[in-house]
């Protein structure tokens, strides 16, 4: 399916006038926006048909056309915000499709990020929505230093954001722990009606950007719970939206092993040691909010 770049009106239900006003700035040229994120004259426009194409797939779905959805986009997008682009993210492809969602008919989306940076621009355009869940696992400290447990939602919103930052060196096993005992069951009880997984890869253990060792079996683990994981009587609508990812075989084996993973195929990764003193800070800061966490 080819991309088509949306209307600015389209990403005004996500981005502010006057990003999107100072983006267009930059169409054709070539500069930094900041330290950490750069254009070359084509940026622009590849944002615009990310954000699109993400839109599109949102529609595929919503029509009944597909029954799951890959958004093969670049740039990433989980750090922009409302208003400004940074970490190589111009536009945030999730939240768009997410809001579009939600103008076809989802009443409750949910966005897991397993990235292993922090989604900070997605956590903050959602922040006090109380139909979007928005949910991380990320390594921590690392770029952008957002993602605390105690970063729940804003006063409309307690609960609906979930953090669950990981130490540097986590592997399958811990990654596994941190659904098994946070994501999974508050996914389940919040019961979206669409998902969308900020599916990023540099928690790959051969990513050059992080220090975690997710392999593909690990990923492939990853996407089958997130398929198996119930959340009501109705069909739940599934899209990936690439992220992250920095070494080109980690990436390519991470993502087919995450298609294969949420299309049926068992993957059985190693367990882990890690005592989850992170996950168990996690539990804690949400439990108010959650009663699944203390069953």
């Amino acid at each position: 399916m080819a991309a088509v770049a949306p209307s600015f009106e389209a990403l005004l239900r996500t981005h502010s006038e006057e990003h999107l006003a100072r983006l267009e700035a930059w169409r054709g040229r070539q500069g930094n926006l900041d330290a950490d994120t750069f254009v070359a004259p084509g940026s622009v426009e590849a944002a615009h048909l990310g954000a699109g194409g993400s839109m599109a797939m949102v529609d595929e779905l919503m029509s009944g056309s597909a029954d799951f959805g890959l958004a093969l986009v670049r740039p990433p997008g989980h750090h922009a915000t409302r208003d400004r682009s940074m970490g190589f993210c111009l536009l945030n492809n999730a939240a768009v499709a997410a809001n579009q969602a939600r103008l076809r008919g989802a009443k409750r989306v949910a966005i897991v990020d397993w990235d292993v940076h922090h989604g900070n621009g997605t956590q903050d355009i959602f922040w006090d929505d109380p139909s979007v869940l928005y949910a991380s696992v990320h390594q921590a400290p690392l770029f952008p230093g957002t993602g605390l447990v105690t970063e729940v939602g804003g006063p409309h919103a307690e609960g609906t954001t979930v953090n669950v930052p990981l130490e540097a060196g986590s592997d399958d096993g811990a990654y596994r722990n941190a659904f098994e005992r946070v994501l999974l069951p508050i996914l389940a009880d919040f019961r979206p009606d669409f998902l969308i997984v900020s599916a990023g890869f540099d928690a790959s253990y051969r990513d050059p950007l992080a220090q975690m060792a997710v392999t593909p079996a690990g990923f492939g683990w990853l996407a089958r719970a997130l398929d198996e994981v119930h959340t009501g009587d109705s069909p739940r609508k599934t899209m990936y939206v690439l992220e992250g990812g920095y070494d080109l075989v980690g990436l390519e084996e991470s993502l087919l092993a995450s298609l294969h993973g949420a299309r049926g195929a068992r993957f059985d990764p190693a367990p882990s040691n890690d005592p989850g003193l992170m996950i168990g800070s996690a539990v804690r800061s949400l439990k108010s909010h959650w009663s699944c966490l203390e069953r």
